[in-house]
């Protein structure tokens, strides 16, 4: 019977522990980093600051070594500031292009908090693109000749957040293990609140409440006029009127 016995693991201070008594550590410190280890048994790389975010000019020196397919990855997370789940689940009928107007993507899966450490199901976010990456997914769709049930082709969060650090490391930007995928979501939050992006098209295109987004507030004084200047020709003409 204990051999049929599966385990149900509930979190106590630093263990999962399962009513037969079985303990498994939540993390360690390995050469002064926090080590997630799942309840599986599965390790991960705890980041020291979830909310890190790039800086104009470590951003393009990061999209300059980026192989072909990992720049596609990185471009898109970025320019939609999407979660990658959503933009997974993206399909090419979603990407709405009007190159004399507004293009948007339609994310149809989406995420909204509900209990805490629990996620239900949101609704979906029609999020406007900026011209310049309206034209690059557009001519990449037609390159990749992707057909309208075909996904967007980017990288599994695990593959984005492996790839992510190891460029960061090479380039010599500080802290590369806290880089992930949700580096460039954050980015792009961090870069239009410093371009003065009101919290409500800010909330309503990233899929946060308002008290959320107060509490991921920065302030866009940490941003020189060149750093902004910079996020503008990064990002292009998104949230411009």
């Amino acid at each position: 019977m204990i051999g049929s016995h599966q385990h149900k693991f509930k979190e106590k201070g630093n263990y999962y522990i399962c009513d037969c008594g079985k303990k498994i550590l939540r993390f360690k410190m390995d050469n002064g980093i926090k080590v997630g280890i799942r309840s599986n048994g599965r390790m991960y790389t705890k980041k020291a600051n979830s909310n890190r975010f790039f800086f104009p000019k470590e951003y393009m020196k990061f999209e300059d070594n980026l192989k072909p397919k990992q720049k596609h990855s990185v471009k898109c997370l970025l320019h939609t500031g999407a979660r990658i789940d959503e933009l997974k689940h993206a399909k090419v009928e979603d990407f709405v292009y009007n190159p004399t107007g507004r293009s948007r993507i339609i994310l149809r899966k989406t995420k909204t908090k509900a209990r805490k450490g629990e996620f239900g199901s949101g609704k979906p976010r029609d999020i406007p693109l900026s011209k310049t990456f309206a034209k690059y997914l557009f001519s990449y769709i037609k390159e990749k000749k992707l057909k309208t049930q075909d996904t967007l082709n980017i990288h599994s969060n695990s593959q984005t957040n492996t790839f992510m650090k190891q460029v960061a490391r090479k380039v010599n930007i500080s802290n590369p293990e806290d880089f992930s995928a949700h580096t460039l979501r954050k980015t792009l939050e961090v870069w239009l609140m410093a371009l003065g992006v009101d919290s409500l098209p800010l909330t309503a295109h990233l899929g946060h409440d308002i008290k959320t987004a107060a509490s991921n507030y920065v302030s866009p004084d940490i941003f020189s006029w060149e750093d902004k200047n910079n996020i503008r020709k990064i990002i292009g003409d998104l949230y411009t009127k």
